[in-house]
C-alpha cells in the first residue's frame, strides 16, 4: 500500500448571508496501492479535484489524515512535504499549466531543476517519444494545441519517476486515439511497474482501464462493481 487516507474530509468557508461552511468532500476513507488504476468519475463539484488534492499533498483535509507508507503527510513541515511531492508524487493537474516562457523540454524537465538535480534528459526523450510530441520539444506553449500541452503535462508528471501518479482529467483534451494511448501508458505503469494511479475523469472508456472504479456525488465516495471487463 502506497497512499492511505483515513476519515478526511474537507469543508470550505464560505458568507451566505451569515457565516457557513461547504462541505466539498464528507468523511472518507480510502487505500491506493501500487499496481492498480483507481478510476474516480463524477459530475463537476462532485468534489473529485478536492480529494485529489488532499491525497496527493496539495490540500491538508478539514479532518482526518493521509499517509503515505508509514509518513503522514500532513506532519510534514511545508519544505519536506514539497520535497517528498517531488520525488514520489506526480501530479497531471487539471487545467493549462505550462510556463510560456520555456520550451516543451524545458517544462517537461522543470520538476528536476527545481531541487538542482541532475536533468532526466533521458526520461524526458523516453517520454516525449511514447506520448507523440517528440518534434515539439523545442516549441513553446503558446505554439501547442490543447491536446499537445496536455501531453507535455503528462511527460511532466512522469518524468521524475514517482511511485504515485494523480491524474486530474488526463484526456480531457485528447481525440479516441490519443485517449487510448494515455490511458494504456497509466495501465503499463500501474500493472508492468507496479506504480499506483488515481485518475480522475468523466469519461466512461477509462472503465476498462480501471482496477476499481468510484464516483462522487455531493461529496460522497461510492464504490462501484466494474461492469466492464478490465483491459478491454
Amino acid at each position: 500500500m502506497l497512499i492511505r487516507a483515513e476519515n478526511i474530509s474537507r469543508r470550505f468557508f464560505r458568507r451566505t448571508g451569515s457565516a457557513n461552511y461547504f462541505t466539498a468532500v464528507h468523511p472518507l476513507t480510502l487505500e491506493i496501492s501500487g499496481g492498480e488504476v483507481v478510476v474516480l468519475r463524477g459530475r463537476s463539484g462532485s468534489g473529485k479535484t478536492t480529494l485529489l488534492n488532499m491525497l496527493s499533498g496539495l490540500l491538508q483535509p478539514s479532518e482526518g489524515s493521509v499517509f503515505m507508507e508509514d509518513t503522514n503527510l500532513y506532519s510534514l513541515s511545508d519544505t519536506a512535504l514539497s520535497r517528498l511531492r517531488n520525488e514520489k508524487i506526480g501530479v497531471i493537474p487539471q487545467g493549462r499549466s505550462a510556463i510560456n516562457t520555456l520550451t516543451v523540454r524545458e517544462n517537461i524537465l522543470l520538476p528536476s531543476v527545481l531541487y538542482g538535480k541532475k536533468s532526466p534528459e533521458e526520461s524526458a526523450a523516453n517520454w516525449m517519444n511514447r506520448l507523440g510530441i517528440s518534434h515539439l520539444a523545442d516549441a513553446f506553449p503558446g505554439e501547442l494545441s490543447g491536446g499537445e500541452l496536455r501531453r507535455m503535462a503528462i511527460a511532466r508528471a512522469l518524468v521524475q519517476n514517482p511511485d504515485v501518479l494523480f491524474a486530474d482529467e488526463p484526456t480531457g483534451d485528447l481525440d479516441e486515439e490519443n485517449t487510448r494511448l494515455v490511458l494504456s501508458t497509466l495501465r503499463s505503469l500501474a500493472h508492468e511497474q507496479k506504480k499506483a494511479v488515481f485518475l480522475v475523469t468523466h469519461e466512461s472508456i477509462s472503465l476498462s482501464y480501471a482496477d476499481r472504479n468510484f464516483s462522487m456525488d455531493s461529496g460522497h465516495l461510492h464504490y462501484e462493481i466494474l461492469a466492464i471487463p478490465n483491459g478491454l
